[in-house]
């Protein structure tokens, strides 16, 4: 019960948070003088990608625990940051490119930095779709833990690629005080929600391991009890 109104009032005050963030967006936060109101989806879109590379440092994180103690609390864990960082970068790239094609006449660019952007969403998409392929848990856990750790490397190289590569992407962005203010306060619901959605899955993801497990176990001992009717004298 205590566990059902935390959870209620966790997810309530993230909305408030939001609705009071797209009011401050509207109302307080200055329009910017060349993209006009489009560049006001900026505010939406870098939290999201902050919180795309927090997810898949869980999936990393969880994936060595996995790999350390072969625990299914570690893979349940990272199955769920793994679903949210493919969810938030499709975020981030949709966004991206509507900003875009106001800031540079086009909806995408081969950049490096979207250009490995892209190979992340699809590194991760990946991982959400390969681990229903592998009927073993046991199995499912160890491949998608060694994926996991080796699909973060795109993490640090989409990060840095603008810093160290030629980049029509900006490496930073002049904002005045009050759009500072603003970004500042959209990474609060941002991060709450994606640290939100990997705890609501991680509870999902046991649960339903759970429910398969027994379903196995039920299933093994039918037969069982199969095998010993049959092998009884008539």
């Amino acid at each position: 019960m205590n566990r059902t109104i935390l959870s209620w009032a966790y997810w309530t005050i993230t909305a408030l948070l939001f609705a009071a963030t797209v009011a401050m967006l509207i109302v307080y936060t200055p329009t910017e003088r060349t993209m006009g109101p489009v560049q006001k989806i900026f505010y939406l879109h870098l939290p999201v990608a902050i919180n795309t590379f927090v997810a898949c440092f869980i999936v990393f994180v969880a994936s060595i625990g996995y790999l350390w103690q072969r625990t299914m609390w570690w893979d349940d864990l990272a199955s769920s940051a793994g679903k949210v960082a493919a969810l938030f970068c499709t975020v981030v790239l949709l966004t991206g490119m509507i900003w875009g094609r106001n800031a540079w006449g086009h909806w995408w660019t081969w950049s490096p930095r979207l250009t490995f952007s892209l190979v992340l969403w699809l590194l991760y998409v990946v991982y959400v779709l390969i681990r229903p392929s592998i009927e073993s848990p046991q199995r499912r856990a160890v491949v998608s833990a060694v994926y996991g750790i080796a699909a973060f490397a795109d993490v640090p190289i989409v990060y840095l690629s603008v810093k160290f590569l030629p980049d029509i992407h900006p490496a930073s962005i002049a904002l005045e005080p009050a759009m500072k203010l603003t970004l500042l306060a959209w990474f609060i619901p941002v991060t709450m929600l994606c640290l939100g959605l990997v705890r609501a899955r991680h509870v999902l993801s046991g649960r339903q391991r759970r429910l398969e497990a027994r379903h196995r176990a039920a299933v093994a001992d039918a037969d069982e009890r199969i095998l010993h009717v049959a092998g009884e004298p008539a």
